[in-house]
């Protein structure tokens, strides 16, 4: 009989196909949890016995409720969630009977993964994480038939809910984009940036965009604004009634803006510290020399929030004597220093996942924005997610045309070399906050050098970067 001979698998080719195949550790993260409490089952017995009494619960509860009995529910959806508003899913026994059962098993089953034993808070929020994904994706009200909603609209409609989203399907499909919204109605300089500027300065990295004044008189001091490279510069800069820099106009201030390059793969060398000398430093430059004065105003908005506070300290070092520094005085908006407890991001930001993530970065030369946009709405997944899919494929519903939802899709790429420093540096090692720990164009950083004064600003509800780390800076 013949034999064949057995390939020896080294444990690292195993590695790198699990890396390959899950990228980011969902599957690992589950699986760990699992390990933990095969390794406690005594914990896991009594951790079964309160999720067996739960059930216990449920099922009283869906007799009283079929018998026409009212009951307080078992597991009450948060106060947040918007997926069981519909009266439908109270007032009748079947449907309050299915949303129960959900909501009790998503509710026990996360908690299992907070309570697993030995292993740290950040492992347990990672796998906490994916969990929660995992039940989100299996919602009742994201499937035709077990949401009454849909079946309702269906009945009313004849069918013309399900065809108009089998329409939008497709259409979704060949963009390949579940989109939060039409493209179609926007035009930049139409219903967009429609604030009147011009081009006065262009390198390699942006353009500067400097704003007409709206006021026969203007402030001495102009205003810098620093927009994020991952998106467009116009987020400072929507409809008239959402525009940053038609206010600031409006209050007699000359505005500069940064407009970030989308690079393309022959950038992929292009460093952080480019971004503040050919960035940040750049456009400091370019309003001095325009407006003739020695010093601005200067505004970072998220990521460029996060380099103007490097370029802060990277000038405080430069120039020993605070008056020679050219900023008088910044403002943060939603912008991370310390990104010791960056919100539920982390999930993706890990040894293996930015190893894994510059090796694609590397090969290609850039990030592309979607896929930034991508890790972005997983982090919301009911709300920027299944809430698109639920209303535009099972109700036949067309989205609102929201501005600040299409510059959201409206991403750019980011360089290779740029955008693997930033992660490593900032997330991972968090060395932003340690003491000359980067150097930075030439100068050690140092956030405590700083001597202008700040204003602060964080979002209560941003989950990129959370209001309690934005804070700290201050």
């Amino acid at each position: 009989m013949p034999s064949f001979p057995v390939p020896h698998v080294h444990e690292q080719d195993v590695e790198k196909l699990a890396r390959a195949l899950d990228p980011f550790g969902a599957a690992r993260s589950l699986l760990k949890v699992g390990q933990a409490w095969m390794d406690h089952p005594i914990d896991f017995a009594a951790s079964i016995t309160r999720f067996s009494g739960d059930l216990v619960a449920l099922q009283m509860h869906m007799w009283k409720r079929a018998l026409g009995m009212p009951d307080r529910d078992v597991a009450p959806p948060r106060s947040d969630d918007l997926r069981f508003a519909d009266p439908e899913w109270s007032k009748n026994p079947f449907w309050d009977s299915i949303k129960q059962v959900y909501l009790t098993l998503t509710r026990d089953g996360v908690d299992m993964v907070y309570e697993a034993p030995d292993l740290t808070d950040k492992e347990r929020r990672r796998a906490a994480f994916w969990a929660k994904a995992l039940f989100n994706a299996f919602a009742p009200t994201n499937f035709f038939w077990t949401n009454p909603v849909a079946l309702h609209k269906f009945v009313e409609s004849r069918g013309e809910t399900l065809a108009r989203g089998l329409e939008q399907f497709v259409e979704d499909v060949r963009a390949g984009d579940l989109r939060m919204v039409d493209p179609e109605p926007f035009e930049l300089g139409k219903n967009l940036a429609t604030t009147p500027g011009a081009v006065v300065f262009r390198n390699r990295l942006l353009e500067v965009i400097q704003y007409k004044p709206l006021r026969d008189q203007v402030h001495e001091v102009p205003v810098v604004l620093v927009a994020p490279w991952i998106n467009k510069y116009y987020i400072l800069d929507l409809e008239p009634k959402k525009s940053l820099v038609r206010y600031l106009l409006e209050q007699g201030y000359t505005i500069f803006v940064t407009s970030w390059r989308n690079p393309p793969a022959d950038m992929a060398e292009v460093r952080f510290e480019d971004y503040l000398t050919d960035g940040v430093d750049a456009i400091v430059d370019a309003a001095k020399s325009i407006c003739g004065v020695p010093r601005v105003h200067a505004v970072g908005y998220c990521l460029g929030g996060t380099m103007l506070s490097i370029y802060m300290a990277w000038l405080n070092r430069r120039y020993p004597n605070p008056e020679d520094v050219p900023i008088q005085n910044w403002t943060l908006l939603a912008s991370l220093q310390d990104f010791s407890q960056p919100g539920e991001i982390e999930v993706f930001l890990d040894e293996d996942s930015v190893a894994e993530l510059t090796r694609l970065m590397t090969r290609r030369g850039y990030l592309e924005g979607r896929e930034m946009e991508t890790a972005f709405r997983m982090l919301r997944s009911n709300s920027l997610i299944w809430h698109y899919v639920v209303h535009k494929y099972l109700y036949g519903e067309t989205p609102p045309p929201l501005d600040v939802l299409y510059w959201n899709t409206d991403g750019t790429r980011m360089p290779a070399a740029m955008h693997s420093y930033y992660l490593r540096e900032l997330y991972i090692n968090n060395s932003l906050i340690e003491t000359d720990a980067l150097t930075i164009a030439g100068q050690p950083i140092d956030l405590n050098r700083i001597t202008q004064p700040l204003y602060a600003v964080s979002a209560e509800d941003d989950h990129i970067a959370p209001w309690r780390a934005t804070f700290r800076v201050a």
